[in-house]
């Protein structure tokens, strides 16, 4: 509160009116996003309508990708194993759950043999670079035709894009890697994604982005995260001024386990949002103040130059006046020597 002392009636008002149409009660986040965009509340409160709808930002230029630590060291890694590996059934189901394993071992191991030979002769077409908004756009449409509209608000941008609004916005990103072919992703797709309390927690804490990993930017996506598991989610926030991957969910989930997970990530990581907007308004006041002491300093050379100008034209009106003076002093001499001259003839 102490940082909202500092501010003019006219920047409080469109704080309170930035609240009122945005939702969003924390003051420190309205003043940032003010801030930011020179407190203009017409495009402040459009930016967030933007982010709301998954649209990408319109009012930033920049389209630099921030690098990404992915530090599994550093990070809360869930997994889960493929619901059809659970052994049951005792004995029978764990010699079940062994076979399983073998062949699933060696088909991974023959598939991925014909893919580095196929690879050799012809690349992979989905390292060829397309149009990463169109892969976007078109997962959504299809995820949507098949698995309906009830779900988290999907980032419509590339993945840049939404890596670039989460570090200005500094909010949490969830990155979601759709493989359609998993035996897990019909569940979670119809199962955990839908329910409304996932879809509310997500959509009011942070971006929501996803791709399929079939298509050129989602793939670019999955090199860059490594996922060993589906369904696939990833959690980016800004920490120490970089994008990091502080939380990995691999395997199916369910909508409760989900959300307590992402609970228990946000939580651990949520501090680092808050020094970043501590340190963005500090480092906004710095600038605010030393633009108000070069404000201050040009308006007192100015009013020195004003004051030195005014000296030097009195001076100069001055010195007319005392030149005019002489000149007519000096007329008078000359009028009462020519007199003189006169009378003398």
């Amino acid at each position: 509160m102490e940082d909202n002392l500092s501010l003019s009636a006219e920047q409080t008002e469109k704080i309170l009116q930035f609240q009122d149409l945005t939702g969003i009660e924390d003051m420190s986040v309205c003043r940032d996003v003010l801030q930011r965009h020179g407190w203009d509340l017409e495009v402040s409160v459009q930016e967030q309508l933007n982010i709301r709808e998954g649209r990408p930002s319109v009012y930033r230029s920049d389209v630099i990708t921030p690098s990404v630590v992915n530090n599994h060291l550093e990070q809360r890694v869930f997994f889960s194993p493929p619901s059809h590996n659970y052994p049951r059934n005792g004995v029978f189901g764990l010699f079940r759950y062994v076979v399983s394993l073998l062949v699933q071992f060696c088909y991974n191991t023959f598939s991925n043999f014909l893919n580095f030979t196929f690879r050799l002769i012809q690349p992979d077409p989905r390292r060829f670079v397309t149009d990463p908004v169109r892969d976007v756009i078109e997962f959504i449409q299809t995820f949507e035709a098949k698995y309906g509209t009830e779900h988290p608000v999907f980032y419509q941008g590339t993945y840049s894009q939404a890596l670039n609004d989460a570090k200005q916005e500094l909010r949490f990103l969830l990155v979601y890697l759709h493989c359609e072919d998993h035996q897990d992703t019909e569940r979670f797709c119809r199962l955990t994604l839908p329910s409304p309390e996932v879809i509310a927690y997500i959509n009011a804490n942070m971006l929501f982005w996803a791709c399929s990993v079939t298509s050129s930017e989602g793939y670019r996506v999955s090199q860059a995260l490594r996922e060993n598991g589906y369904p696939f989610l990833a959690l980016i926030v800004l920490r120490e001024n970089r994008m990091t991957v502080v939380g990995r969910l691999e395997g199916p989930v369910e909508p409760d386990e989900l959300l307590q997970r992402l609970r228990t990530v946000v939580s651990e990581n949520e501090i680092a949002l808050i020094a970043a907007r501590a340190d963005r308004l500090e480092r906004s006041f710095n600038q605010t103040l030393r633009e108000q002491q070069d404000q201050a300093y040009l308006e007192s050379l100015q009013a020195d130059q004003e004051k030195e100008r005014r000296r030097l034209e009195e001076r100069e009106k001055k010195e007319d006046a005392e030149r005019h003076i002489r000149e007519l002093e000096q007329i008078e001499i000359d009028r009462k020597e020519v007199r003189g001259h006169t009378n003398e003839h």
